[in-house]
């Protein structure tokens, strides 16, 4: 997370004094490649009368080259994007938007790279080389810096290309697959961009058969390009100086924050059907941290790039919701989205929302692996407020060790695991991730114990729950009277929340109660830290899947708890009252809001989730017992047939 005082700013002059060398990089060079293979493009032909190459206006000012130096087999970006669309002699807005997207990145990138350079002392021994009086002893640091320097112009130019083109590209990469990004070259700066630019126009030769399909070209080449960067940049010395700065450009709303990739504060279009919560009918605990959560990433603050809650330890990053088939768990999505997307129109904040469907699996190796993290970097854009869920997760994400999963299925578990829990996520609380299955058994053990809130969704339980769900499907054409029954009284969600915290104050599970009676009846009443520490080692020796990571989540809860916080809708409809407002003067509003821990907080959150483990464990043994008799069944048979065969 970038701290504000380590931004720097790209002054105009800087970029555009860089835009003559872009222009010639983009009006031709050669390149011999040294790691790829030229593709062999399909051959336009074109109509008589009309030229390979378009007439554009060059420069006259002098010391500038006015003719092409580059030789006609050599490499012509500007002429090779304003082909895309056959014969028309006119440039397109989308080739001039590309064109200039792509001057403004490679001057970009030239300045960043020429600012590390001075910065590191690398532009010295350019210099003494540039002279023969580098020293021996700086060779290794001279080799060194370029590779670094290499990197990082690389890494710039794709990721300002995609980010200033991502405005045209609904859907990255849209079913255009152009391979693995192979001629990286890190010599030096220049000599890297050009190899960069010539397998750039390799792709665009290859695969943009027509116009519409330039801009994802481009953009998948960019986003593997950056990927390939970033994997070289993770082991490669002297990019602290590089990786400690943040560099802005002001008139693109752009940052360069090391090797992440920049996303467009861009909304995404919602086609479903919202609920409200009143037409979510009993799952009052979901229902009840689904709105809290909802109003709690509204007061992410774009400025500080962090929410409060997230400062304070209270808020909730990843959730599971399970339940039956037809419990709701779709009616909760609808009703978190919709007030999230509403909450964001009244404060003019971008909101995106996507989901991970099953179509991200691929059979293409590693494929699904991107996808599942093309999906993680949109949501958690820090310049969004974002809602990603992944539905039905124990078809899409694979268990480990399970014969039945596809390579597809462990790539994005892979993903999943590590951005939900690894060494390098950073919860900024400006978006959350639910995960949603009917057999959360079925789901991997470890990236399951990454959700650090359980959404319970077992849809309507009462009497009075079941009426208000029959009159609100029923719909309006009908006159049957309600009868004596308050419509929707029951799903006030206070009172019904209060009630279900409180009945976690015994678990539920059969297992649990075991454990719960037994260490009660050998130290008495929970009433200590040492006495819990107790209670929470047995229900290890009962299920050594309990784990540390359980501890953190559990805690993590009690947090949530202790910040039960409803934010006054006041506050959603008039933003000025408390969105708007300055970081700290938030932070204070929220700490006086904040209630003490409570023993009784303690005991109702460790029973919560150790009763929804206990519940996962107790289906997945069974799942995995049915598994072997069906297993044993069929060796009996193959056993009897073999014998039969010999016989």
């Amino acid at each position: 997370m970038n701290n504000a005082q380590n931004l720097m700013e790209l002054r105009e002059e800087q970029i555009t004094a860089q835009y003559a060398a872009a222009v010639g990089m983009l009006d031709g060079f050669d390149h011999t490649p040294r790691i790829a293979k030229a593709k062999e493009a399909p051959q336009v032909e074109r109509s008589s009368g009309i030229g390979t190459r378009r007439s554009r206006f060059r420069s006259t000012t002098p010391g500038l080259v006015t003719k092409p130096t580059a030789r006609p087999e050599g490499v012509h970006i500007i002429d090779r994007i304003e082909a895309a669309d056959g014969d028309d002699p006119l440039t397109s807005p989308a080739q001039a938007t590309i064109l200039q997207g792509m001057r403004r990145a490679l001057a970009v990138a030239h300045v960043v790279s020429d600012l590390y350079e001075e910065q590191t002392g690398l532009a010295d021994l350019k210099r003494d080389n540039l002279a023969g009086r580098l020293a021996a002893s700086d060779k290794v640091a001279f080799s060194e810096g370029l590779t670094a320097s290499a990197l990082i112009s690389l890494f710039v130019f794709g990721n300002m290309t995609s980010y200033l083109i991502s405005a045209q590209t609904a859907e990255a990469q849209n079913g255009v697959e152009i391979g693995e990004v192979q001629e990286v070259l890190t010599d030096n700066p220049q000599l890297a961009l050009h190899g960069a630019l010539w397998e750039l126009d390799q792709d665009i030769a290859t695969f943009a058969t027509d116009e519409s399909k330039l801009i994802d070209v481009i953009a998948a080449y960019c986003e593997k390009l950056m990927e390939k960067v970033a994997l070289r940049a993770s082991t490669a010395p002297r990019l602290e100086a590089f990786e400690g700065v943040a560099y802005r450009v002001e008139a693109d709303d752009f940052e360069v924050d090391g090797f992440k990739p920049a996303h467009k504060a861009r909304s995404s279009k919602l086609t479903m059907t919202f609920k409200k919560p009143n037409e979510v009918i009993g799952n009052h605990i979901a229902k009840y941290q689904a709105v809290k959560l909802s109003k709690m990433l509204m007061a992410y603050d774009f400025e500080r790039k962090l929410n409060p809650f997230a400062d304070l330890g209270g808020f909730i990053f990843t959730f599971m919701g399970d339940g039956m088939p037809g419990t709701g768990k779709t009616t909760l999505i609808q009703m978190m989205a919709g007030l999230i997307s509403e909450y964001c129109k009244v404060a003019g904040y971008p909101f995106r929302f996507q989901n991970l469907s099953t179509e991200s699996i691929d059979s293409y190796q590693g494929k699904s692996a991107q996808n599942a993290k093309a999906f993680i970097n949109n949501v958690v854009d820090p310049n969004v407020i974002g809602f990603g869920t992944i539905d039905d997760i124990d078809q899409l994400a694979g268990k480990r060790g399970d014969r039945q999963s596809s390579a597809g299925q462990l790539e994005i578990t892979a993903v999943l695991m590590e951005s939900f829990a690894g060494a390098n996520t950073v919860v900024r609380g400006n978006c959350t991730f639910g995960m949603f299955s009917n057999y959360p058994e079925n789901v991997d053990d470890a990236l399951r114990q990454r959700a650090g809130a359980r959404f319970l969704v077992d849809g309507p339980k009462t009497r009075e729950d079941y009426i208000d769900i029959l009159h609100l499907l029923m719909g309006k054409n009908h006159d049957i009277p309600v009868g004596e029954h308050d419509l929707f009284a029951a799903q006030e969600i206070k009172k019904a929340v209060a009630d279900s915290f409180e009945s976690h104050s015994r678990p539920h599970e059969p297992g649990l109660m075991n454990v719960f009676d037994r260490v009660h009846s050998e130290i008495g009443k929970l009433d200590t830290i040492a006495k819990m520490g107790t209670y929470l080692k047995g229900i290890q020796q009962a299920d050594e899947r309990f784990t540390g990571r359980a501890i953190k989540n559990i805690t993590d809860a009690v947090k949530v708890r202790a910040m039960d916080i409803e934010l006054p809708d006041e506050w959603m409809e008039q933003p000025e009252l408390f969105l708007f407002k300055e970081y700290d003067v938030k932070m204070a509003m929220l700490r006086d809001m904040m209630q003490p821990i409570t023993i009784e907080m303690l005991i109702q959150e460790i029973n919560r989730y150790a009763d929804s483990e206990f519940r996962y464990a107790d289906k997945s043994d069974e799942v995995a017992i049915e598994n072997a008799v069906r297993e044993m069944g069929r060796m009996e048979e193959a056993k009897k047939r073999y014998l039969e065969g010999r016989g």
